[in-house]
């Protein structure tokens, strides 16, 4: 497997071909149960489907059960998963994962161990609605959260420098493995008082729906009381301008906590895996209240060693209604807004974009035009993406038939554009070669299926099958200048 490293906005591998990367999420279990669902079968059928990566979600409590003492039990599974994804060409970005930033020893949510949760004596409570209700209103998650911004001390050590140790444990263990992609350093990052960030987002977008002259009333009424569009019309009325005018409210705690915490924090975990090795691509991630829009202000780490694989933006973001019913009904002009501030902060960062969360499930096949929409939407950027999540049965569901989409998987030149006609079944890329350009590196795109008919002007081709469903595309020729290939399936 080639070493990908990021240079500019592009990822790049070691014969200088640009990359993109489509995959899934998997979350293990405490228990690791989960890593079961990842054998071969799993891997073979994930290339065939032509999923080249996949960011492994593992949990602080199941890596570093007491203070120091590695789960090499953990370990060695995890070790079994990388073989088979260097088996068959798959990558892997850990993803140290959190949710409530951990158990507090009921069950739901997942991360810290308890040793590492500091709650002050606040229990966090069972859940009554939905599980990322206690991100608002729990007051055990908001101390935890803000013991382990301020690094305060456990066990001798503040949270955080525990924190960067595991990360350079697992940097020592799994930098120099050929399916490697990169470092996920934390999940969804909370402020500690994002409590507060939350009333005040709450109180401005009831403020906007009630009294914005954008919102029209009688139409908003007449939504909010028929069962049918009760569900959403609240969230309706709430389009992208006004979006923009609600997450106003929560900048300036959020851009304090990216300027003060988070950033020192990703220097502090970035120098740790910098001491032991320069393999592996940073990934940063903007907090939990930018999935809703609210802008990412975060910096790129300086780099203590001067060659490292460099640094990636990991941005997430669902439409409000996601795991409800009424997912049918999400917006695209909402996601947009989302998605259009994490690429503000990509211009400004001037890094590769792997969209590491989005997606979700709905009812029936009735939210497919969302993410069909959303794929386009990644297309039109070049970015690389991981949906979420995986779980036993997927590879047969519909939503594959969406997520199995021809792409360039490895471009001997420059992306300027992919454009996927799902309807017409027709792929086409735009690509510019350089002066001297080596002709006899191939260009890769995945096909789901032998194609009918390929244009390709100056190149040779040749199709070959996967093992388990699937072709690669391989093109050789070209010359400098610009190159288009259309594909009809």
């Amino acid at each position: 497997m080639d070493i990908i490293t990021a240079r500019g906005l592009r990822f790049v591998d070691a014969q200088g071909r640009e990359r993109i990367f489509h995959g899934l999420n998997l979350k293990t279990s405490h228990g690791c149960g989960s890593l079961a669902l990842l054998d071969e079968a799993f891997f073979c059928r994930a290339r065939a489907l032509g999923q080249n990566c996949l960011r492994l979600g593992v949990h602080w409590e199941m890596l570093e059960p007491e203070p120091g003492q590695y789960n090499e039990d953990a370990l060695r599974q995890i070790d079994a998963v990388f073989a088979l994804a260097e088996q068959y060409g798959v990558y892997i970005f850990l993803d140290m994962h959190q949710d409530l930033y951990g158990g507090f020893g009921i069950g739901n949510g997942g991360g810290a161990p308890l040793w590492a949760t500091v709650a002050d004596g606040h229990k966090r409570g069972k859940t009554r609605i939905v599980w990322s209700e206690g991100y608002y209103l729990s007051r055990a998650v908001h101390r935890a959260f803000t013991h382990f911004w301020n690094n305060d001390p456990v066990c001798g050590r503040g949270l955080q420098e525990h924190f960067a140790a595991l990360w350079q444990m697992l940097a020592r263990r799994y930098a120099d493995h050929p399916a490697l992609l990169g470092y996920d350093l934390f999940n969804e990052p909370f402020p500690g008082d994002g409590g507060k960030v939350f009333r005040k987002l709450i109180f401005k977008a009831v403020r906007a729906a009630a009294f914005s002259p954008a919102v029209h009333r009688v139409r908003f009424i007449k939504a909010f009381c028929n069962k049918e569009t009760r569900p959403h019309a609240f969230f309706d009325a709430l389009t992208p301008e006004l979006f923009h005018k609600v997450t106003k409210a929560g900048w300036k705690s959020l851009d304090r906590f990216y300027r003060e915490k988070y950033t020192p924090f990703v220097q502090r975990v970035t120098n740790a895996i910098r001491e032991v090795t320069p393999k592996g691509i940073i990934i940063i991630e903007h907090s939990y209240w930018s999935n809703i829009g609210i802008p990412f202000s975060g910096a790129v780490p300086v780099d203590p060693v001067g060659q490292s694989e460099a640094t990636v933006y990991s941005p997430h973001s669902y439409d409000l209604l996601v795991d409800t019913p009424a997912y049918r009904y999400a917006s695209n002009a909402r996601l947009a807004f989302f998605f259009d501030e994490a690429r503000r902060a990509q211009e400004r960062l001037q890094i590769p974009v792997l969209v590491g969360e989005w997606g979700g499930g709905g009812e029936g096949e009735s939210f497919f035009p969302h993410i069909r929409f959303l794929l386009d939407y990644f297309d039109g950027f070049l970015w690389s993406n991981a949906y979420f999540t995986y779980t036993d049965g997927l590879f047969a569901q519909p939503i594959m038939r969406l997520l199995s989409r021809p792409y360039p998987v490895a471009v001997n030149g420059e992306l300027l554009r992919i454009q996927y006609d799902d309807a017409a079944a027709r792929l086409q890329i735009i690509f510019t070669q350089g002066q001297g350009i080596d002709a006899s590196i191939p260009t890769e795109l995945y096909l789901p299926r032998t194609a009918k008919t390929i244009e390709a002007p100056g190149f040779l081709w040749e199709q070959e099958e996967l093992a388990g469903g699937g072709v690669r595309l391989l093109l050789t020729g070209g010359g400098a200048g610009e190159h288009t290939v259309t594909v009809v399936l």
